[in-house]
């Protein structure tokens, strides 16, 4: 036990002789840090004041025998926020720095904990420490001691303090970091470890080059290992680990080459596992997370291929249940993306009753208009992509075509266009489907609307031209066309400063 009267004779003895040889040095330094690691009131503060700390930084520079004490009563100190600046000033940090090339370990944890609580939340100092080839050390340290826990948990704080630091990215960038973290989180034994593994991997891999690294490097199929393995817990710490996990698949995801070596690493099953596990009553954000994993990864048309092989799309539907906006926008978003430029999708989809069904009750939802938009955009994908008129007749029954119409005079250019264009690819392959609710709608006047509106898009106007030529080509419409006096705003587009435009409208209105 130290009492108050003797640790303040210890610092007395340290600050007015700096001759002691260690063996007199070492009972003052016992004192001290008995004191420290009794909590006593003010302990820290006191020795700061005392002047001895330029003392302890001559023991450091010596190397001595001393040092790892010395480490040790600097980082008990160093808990305090009030005398980390003192700790600065006389020259602790840069007296340490050289020990985290020591061979021991108990002086590498000493060392490490002493620099990491001085320069926390200083962003000077933990500068100065990137600059001076700490981090190349941080790594090596946990590449030689992997299985010392305590000492790995100091350097993952350090690099998780660092990580932000556009500096210290570049200096990871030149070293394998990603074996290391990926070693680390495939041992954390406790949540918290997980955590500051996967904040250190969010923030790095805010880096292209660190990214591209991680991608190729095995962390993903590591982060997916680690959601399966977490699955079937109830440990709200796991799940926000799951959430993280699946938030940094999406990261890594982005970029054309790193979705294909996704799909290769086989991350899609795990994602699909965690899915499915939290469609009732799950995380909302995990859900989110994995769609707009998926999403990415569909992106290339090599993968949507290999997605739709490993039935991947009969999988997703099993989340329609879903009664959460944010997943039904994705959910609707990832469809759609699996469904471009894929017939056999479109196909498979537009002909699922209940499917259907679900897509045009979403597209009246009237709480969430990103989720009417995603779910109209969605039934013009199946339509667009399939050009099946069975797709076309499936989708009438369900009443799709009449939300395809609201969608063509929808004031959002892309989701005109593509509605524009599916109403013309299904006028073309199955008019009876289509010609009673454009007549119930009274679309014809919109469209001759749009065709007159000098502010309407170039592009609206041909897709609305590709609709009505095609309602033009059919005897069942050509008249209702006539009627609306349709040729009066054909003739205004004939000399159109497009070319396309004008020759479009001349050769319908040839027709008519």
């Amino acid at each position: 036990m130290a009492d108050v009267d003797s640790v303040s004779e210890a610092l007395k003895a340290i600050s007015v002789s700096t001759d002691l040889v260690e063996e007199e040095l070492k009972p003052h330094l016992d004192t001290v840090l008995a004191g420290l690691l009794e909590k006593k009131k003010d302990a820290a503060i006191e020795i700061a004041k005392s002047g001895i700390l330029p003392s302890l930084a001559q023991v450091l520079l010596r190397k001595s025998s001393l040092s790892c004490q010395v480490a040790l009563v600097v980082a008990e100190m160093a808990r305090e926020a009030a005398v980390r600046e003192s700790c600065i000033e006389a020259g602790l940090v840069k007296a340490l720095v050289p020990h985290l090339d020591s061979n021991n370990e108990e002086m590498l944890l000493n060392t490490g904990r002493a620099i990491g609580r001085i320069c926390f939340d200083n962003a000077y100092q933990q500068d100065q420490l990137v600059q001076s080839g700490v981090i190349a050390r941080l790594v090596s340290i946990m590449r030689e001691y992997p299985k010392n826990d305590p000492l790995v948990n100091v350097c993952l704080l350090a690099l998780c303090n660092l990580a932000d630091m556009d500096c210290a990215r570049e200096a990871l960038a030149d070293l394998d970091v990603s074996e290391v973290l990926i070693l680390q989180l495939r041992r954390a034994p406790d949540a918290e470890r997980r955590h500051v593994i996967l904040e250190i991997l969010g923030s790095l891999g805010e880096s292209d080059a660190l990214k591209l690294q991680f991608a190729e490097s095995g962390v993903p199929e590591a982060l997916s290992e680690m959601i399966r393995s977490l699955q079937g817990g109830d440990d709200p710490h796991d799940f926000c680990s799951m959430k993280i996990a699946s938030n940094l698949i999406v990261s890594l995801l982005l970029g054309d080459s790193n979705c294909v070596k996704m799909l290769e690493l086989g991350v899609v099953p795990h994602i699909l596992a965690l899915l499915e596990k939290h469609v009732d009553e799950g995380d909302v954000s995990v859900q989110h997370a994995g769609l707009s994993a998926l999403r990415n990864l569909a992106i290339p048309a090599i993968n949507k291929v290999r997605m739709l092989e490993d039935g991947v799309t009969e999988r997703i539907k099993s989340l329609l249940r879903t009664d959460m906006p944010p997943v039904q926008f994705k959910l609707l978003g990832t469809l759609r993306m699996m469904v471009d430029g894929q017939e056999e999708a479109a196909l498979m989809l537009g002909g699922d009753a209940v499917l259907l069904a679900r897509i045009i009750e979403w597209c009246e939802a009237k709480d969430h208009v990103g989720v009417r938009g995603e779910a109209s955009r969605l039934l013009a994908a199946l339509i667009r992509h399939s050009r099946n008129p069975e797709v076309v007749r499936a989708v009438a029954k369900e009443g799709g075509i009449q939300q395809l119409i609201s969608m063509a005079t929808s004031e959002h250019v892309i989701m005109q266009n593509e509605a524009l264009v599916a109403l013309a690819i299904a006028s073309a392959l199955d008019i009876e489907s289509v010609k009673d609710p454009l007549r119930d709608a009274e679309l014809l006047p919109e469209l001759k609307k749009i065709l007159e509106d000098p502010a309407a898009a170039v592009e609206v106007k041909f897709s609305t031209l590709g609709l009505i030529c095609t309602l033009a080509n059919c005897s069942l419409t050509r008249d209702e066309l006539i009627s609306v006096n349709m040729k009066e705003s054909l003739s205004k587009l004939t000399d159109h400063s497009s070319s396309k435009l004008a020759s479009q409208a001349s050769s319908i209105l040839n027709l008519l």
